[in-house]
Parts: C-alpha cells; sequence; structure tokens
C-alpha cells in the first residue's frame, strides 16, 4: 500500500446524504449492491462509514464486515452521484478498505484464485500461458510502434474479442505487435491483494520497451484503467502512451484508413458503457462516433453515459457472489430490450461475458471490435 491514505485524507467528508443512491435528479436505482442488499452498509455511504469506524478504531474487524466491504462491483456509479468533496475518491477508500480487510482476514477464496493463476500461469483464468504464439500465427513482426495488450479475458475466454481486433487493426495496416504480457493486475487490485502487482507491472513494461513501442492499445476496459491509471497510482509509469481501442479505431476511421460495408445484416443496436472505460476514464463518445460512422442505427438505452446500470462482473463480484453479479446483469439486458434493438454492443470484454450470462438470446451481445471487423 502507498504511504498515503485515501480513508485518512476523506475521512470526514460523507455526511451520508444519501445521494449515492438514486440517479441525480431522477431518483432512479443507481447503485447495484444497494439495490439489491437493501441494506445501508452495502450503499458508497455505508461502506464509508464502515471505513470511518475501521479508522477511528471505532469498528472492530469481523466476519460481518465482508461481504458488505466486498459486494461490490466498484462501478463508481456513487461516485457520479455524489455532490461532496471525496466523489472522486470513493472507489479508491472502498479499494482500501479491501487492502485492510485482505491484511486482517486474507483474501476471499474466490478471489484468492486469481493470485494462484497469475503466479502460476500469468493470467487470472488458469490458462495455458500462450506467450508471443500469436506472433507467429498472425504474421506480425517482433518490432513495432504499436503493441496490442490482449488482457486475460480477451485472451483466454472472449477470444472473438481478441481476433476481431487484430483482424481491424491488420485491415487498416495499422504496424503493431503483441507481446508476452502477463495479467495487467487489474483482478488482483479491485480485491485487496496489491502486492504481486509491482512484478506484473514491471514485466509487462519491459515486455513493451523491448519491441520498440510508442503507443499501447488494449481492447479491455479493465486493462485501459490499469495501465494508464492504476500503474501511476503504484508509482509505476510505463512511460508510453496508452489508448483503449475504441478511440484507436475512431482515429483510424478519421483518417478514413477503414472502409465500411454498405449492406449488413445488423440495422438496430444500443450500447452498454463499461465502467471502467466510462465512469473510471471518462469516455463515453469514442465507440459512440465509432458507432455513428456505422451503416446501423443506434437507439440509447435510458441509463447511460454516466448513469449506466453496471453489468455486474467487477470488482471480484462474478466470482465471490455470482448470483448477485448475474441479477444485476439482467436488469441491464432488460434495459437493452426495451430499445428494440437486435444486438447489444459493448467495449469491454467482462462487459461481454457477464451480459451474455444473463443473456436469454432475444438479443445479440458482442463487442464493439467484432462489430466493426464484422462491417469492413
Amino acid at each position: 500500500m502507498t504511504e498515503s491514505s485515501t480513508i485518512e485524507d476523506w475521512l470526514h467528508s460523507c455526511i451520508r446524504c444519501g445521494n449515492c443512491k438514486y440517479v441525480f435528479k431522477e431518483y432512479e436505482p443507481s447503485c447495484p449492491s444497494g439495490d439489491f442488499f437493501h441494506f445501508e452498509s452495502f450503499f458508497a455511504s455505508g461502506r464509508l462509514w464502515i471505513a470511518h469506524g475501521i479508522q477511528k478504531g471505532e469498528l472492530k474487524w469481523d466476519d460481518s464486515l465482508i461481504e458488505p466491504i466486498f459486494a461490490c462491483t466498484t462501478c463508481g456509479s456513487c461516485e457520479k452521484q455524489c455532490l461532496s468533496p471525496h466523489r472522486e475518491h470513493i472507489v479508491d477508500v472502498i479499494e482500501e478498505l479491501r487492502y485492510l480487510a485482505v491484511k486482517e482476514f486474507g483474501p476471499l477464496p474466490a478471489h484468492q484464485k486469481f493470485a494462484e493463476y497469475i503466479e502460476s500461469n500469468h493470467n487470472a483464468y488458469g490458462a495455458d500461458h500462450h506467450a508471443r504464439e500469436l506472433v507467429d500465427l498472425h504474421s506480425l513482426p517482433k518490432k513495432a510502434s504499436v503493441v496490442y495488450f490482449i488482457g486475460c479475458t480477451s485472451n483466454y475466454r472472449e477470444k472473438e474479442i481478441r481476433d476481431a481486433t487484430i483482424s481491424v487493426l491488420k485491415k487498416a495496416e495499422v504496424d503493431f505487435t503483441i507481446v508476452d504480457e502477463y495479467c495487467c493486475g487489474s483482478p488482483l487490485l479491485r480485491t485487496g491483494q496489491i502486492e504481486p502487482v509491482t512484478d506484473l507491472a514491471d514485466h509487462n513494461r519491459f515486455a513493451i520497451e523491448a519491441v520498440g513501442a510508442s503507443t499501447v492499445v488494449t481492447s479491455c476496459a479493465g486493462c485501459y484503467r490499469t495501465l494508464s491509471k492504476d500503474y501511476n497510482k503504484q508509482g509505476l509509469n510505463l512511460c508510453i502512451d496508452v489508448i483503449h481501442i475504441s478511440q484507436f479505431i475512431r482515429d483510424l476511421v478519421d483518417e478514413g484508413r477503414l472502409q465500411f460495408k454498405d449492406s449488413v445484416d445488423i440495422t438496430t443496436i444500443t450500447y452498454h458503457d463499461p465502467c471502467h472505460l466510462g465512469r473510471h476514464m471518462n469516455e463515453y463518445e469514442a465507440p459512440r462516433e465509432i458507432m455513428n460512422a456505422l451503416p446501423v442505427q443506434l437507439t440509447e438505452m435510458d441509463q447511460n453515459r454516466e448513469n449506466t446500470w453496471c453489468c455486474g462482473g467487477g470488482g471480484g463480484c462474478r466470482s465471490a457472489y455470482p448470483e448477485w453479479s448475474l441479477e444485476t446483469a439482467k436488469k441491464r439486458i432488460t434495459h437493452a430490450k426495451v430499445t428494440n434493438s437486435d444486438t447489444l454492443v459493448s467495449t469491454c470484454p467482462f462487459c461481454k461475458r457477464a451480459l451474455n450470462d444473463a443473456n436469454d438470446d432475444s438479443i445479440e451481445v458482442i463487442d464493439l471490435c467484432e462489430l466493426v471487423d464484422r462491417l469492413t
């Protein structure tokens, strides 16, 4: 943990006004955890009060604190609804609280598997680490100006996203390659297991530097946040531009390097903003600019951009609290159905995975890279 304490810095700022519980001025539920568990300690205000009690010594550690601390997707909606000075630090407070809980109790069993898999196989799923085999498979150069950082979920579970991204980059004749990447560390940072991240970051930095790249592009919203924001917070600077694939493809479209087909099967789409791309990194427009350039009709869900309802998959919740995670995703699928769209598009492999788990096959769920690849 870094020397500074976010809990200590913002100990007295929350007045428990309740704004974090609802979409500001619209009074729609905004917190998946609080909406499901119906208890104050499962809202941001309650979690901050727990942090306050722990920090002041007024609350003792016991098992009753574990679920309120960890049953949170850290989606950041509370930060967008809050009007107090600490609003930008709520997720940081929750993640520091998790770090303290792990020091006290150890990680949750489901979360401990992340660390074990990453240590043994360099990815959060424990899949066979394939190093740079994709370089030869796709005839990529050994060195390039751009590195495509795939991420664990796209590399070992939602492989269609990885393959579509490689296809789009090749169609645009981008000078890119793939490195011997290790997990970025996001699953560990989100679940209070901070110590191993330094070694992961060092490995990834050296791997990227070795190919002479000046830019890293990732199709995972979680990797994007971790590489560009969390590494810096941990004092680990990549010293390289980190770009989400939606931003990169938008620039390719603006430069005329991708040509779209005129006749397509998909006619109506709706878009789900990933929490790590939207609320955490303030990128809402790049994906929409791409979709508006495509020969499709985009219809927004009522809860979009900073007010998007979370997919339920983040913060280690899909592994530790699968039933609640699934119910959260089902609610988002319902939002998508209301638009009468054929296809639900997102820009995060974890969102795609969570939403597909909740899908009853009444709507197609795909990643933006798959959509772009299909239409070019």
